[in-house]
């Protein structure tokens, strides 16, 4: 199992990514610094006004962490998948963040937003269903790019198979005009024997009349 994923990758530039799963010769990063501590204020909030005030600057402290994530982790030139999952560490926290449709304005579309930026926020009970859903979807990229190479090599195949064909055609119309060749050198050369055999054959030598 750990030869599917690292701990603590460190990137080129120095950021440190909380694990890495990997899938072929590239990875998926996964972050799990989820802002959970601000969350806690959306619960704690002691007003309905309070509480919508949180829970706003909660969703808008989530956005920035969704685009760290993208600027930070998603390094295709370093070996990662064109995405990263972000993890959220509890059911309700990831039910109020990305699922509930809080009366928050446009605040509410945050899992568009994180989708926009190829972060793919996943809680604990969804981390392995995603898991499956990418390997499914890269397995069927592997199965497409194969598709592709096969269809290539038939083209080859078929050029090869034109050119042997019109070379067995090129062969068959030499053989043709040979055949013919041999037929008539052969008619020239009875021809030539019968005419050798009279001039070799003895010329009849005519009796002499009685005296």
């Amino acid at each position: 199992m750990a030869e599917h994923f690292r701990l603590q990758h460190q990137f080129k530039n120095g950021d440190v990514v909380d694990a890495v799963i990997l899938i072929g010769a590239n990875f998926v990063p996964v972050d799990s610094k989820f802002p959970l501590e601000n969350f806690r204020r959306v619960v704690e909030a002691a007003t309905e006004s309070e509480r919508i005030a949180a829970r706003k600057q909660f969703l808008r402290d989530v956005k920035r962490h969704v685009d760290a994530i993208a600027t930070k982790y998603i390094l295709c030139d370093e070996g990662t998948y064109d995405f990263a999952l972000m993890y959220v560490p509890a059911e309700n926290v990831y039910y109020e963040t990305i699922i509930k449709e809080d009366n928050a304005g446009d605040e509410r579309q945050l899992f568009g937003y994180a989708l926009g930026k190829r972060v793919i926020p996943v809680s604990p009970n969804s981390f392995y269903a995603y898991l499956q859903t990418i390997l499914l979807g890269l397995r069927g990229m592997k199965v497409e790019e194969r598709a592709h190479e096969i269809l290539n090599t038939l083209a080859r195949l078929r050029a090869d198979f034109e050119k042997l064909q019109e070379n067995f055609r090129v062969l068959g119309k030499h053989l043709t005009n040979a055949q013919g060749s041999y037929a008539d050198t052969e008619r020239t050369l009875t021809k030539f024997d019968a005419k050798l055999s009279q001039i070799e054959a003895p010329a009849e030598t005519k009796a002499l009349p009685p005296i």
